[in-house]
């Protein structure tokens, strides 16, 4: 029904999967007959949990029993003695455009090695695609060979829930992409091919971390994510539109983009106490 009807992401399945396998270990392999003291009891096993897990868990459950009952299989709903925690939306972490243009040096300084590694170049349309264009980890690793056109600036993604959306391609991306497939195999599926299938989301974060340790970065503020974040962070600085933000990212929600504004605040405070008139005055009269 998730894959089907609700077009959930897989990744959203595993997870789902996961939480109702351990709710159904916890109760002795009688979830799907839990009464709401059952349940209560095993929400209780939550509270050491962060809210965001206790909210995913909780969620899982719920419409895990609203399964249930849609199908006739249970006449009541426990699910009312689920907890419902909310999740605290924390700020993304943040790239400066020194931190980017650091390890965008990094990679030149590779591919300027002689001889040169066919894995720099890569890297390079990793990194490119990743900061330039802002896709998700999952998205990149399975891009198809001949996604990125060398006359399109723009390629089409299927992202979660099955949505589409355009994702514009800069004359960056598409260059370091054309120099790195002239090195993929043409019978190979993927653009970023690794043994029969494609590069893991594992290995995409172990690159990007050890290329932040070699910039001077702490691996630890630097993930695929944060360069997507760093994408959207910079944008919106250079006055990008929040309703455009919202497509090229690929949120159903645009209170999901809402938190980028957030992140752009420190700058608009700077702005005004260096800009604002008022800030001049006081200026002069503290002289």
């Amino acid at each position: 029904m998730m894959q089907a009807e609700a077009g959930a992401a897989g990744n959203t399945i595993a997870a789902y999967g996961t939480d109702l396998r351990l709710a159904s270990e916890a109760l002795g392999g009688g979830l799907g007959d839990a009464g709401p003291e059952e349940i209560a009891r095993l929400a209780g096993e939550w509270q050491a949990l962060a809210r965001s897990t206790v909210a995913r868990k909780a969620a899982a459950l719920r419409r895990f029993f609203a399964f249930l009952a849609d199908e006739g299989l249970r006449e009541d709903d426990p699910s009312g003695a689920l907890p419902r925690p909310g999740t605290a939306r924390s700020l993304p972490k943040v790239l400066s455009i020194g931190d980017v243009d650091a390890m965008f040096a990094v990679i030149a300084a590779r591919q300027a090695r002689v001889p040169a590694d066919p894995l720099d170049l890569r890297l390079a349309a990793l990194v490119e695609l990743l900061y330039g264009s802002g896709l998700r980890a999952t998205e990149l690793v399975s891009l198809p060979r001949n996604a990125v056109a060398p006359d399109r600036p723009y390629l089409i993604l299927k992202g979660k829930g099955g949505r589409e959306r355009l994702v514009p391609i800069s004359d960056r991306a598409r260059a370091a992409v054309a120099e790195w497939r002239a090195h993929v195999d043409s019978a190979r599926a993927w653009l970023f091919p690794s043994g029969k299938s494609h590069l893991s989301r594992v290995r995409l974060y172990q690159l990007i971390r050890a290329l932040a340790a070699e910039a001077g970065i702490p691996p630890e503020r630097v993930s695929p994510h944060v360069l997507r974040h760093a994408f959207a962070t910079h944008l919106l600085e250079g006055g990008a539109d929040l309703r455009a933000l919202q497509a090229m990212l690929g949120h159903a929600d645009i209170a999901t983009t809402e938190i980028y504004t957030h992140v752009d605040s420190r700058r608009l405070v700077a702005l005004v106490n260096e800009r604002h008139p008022l800030a001049e005055a006081l200026g002069r009269k503290g002289r």
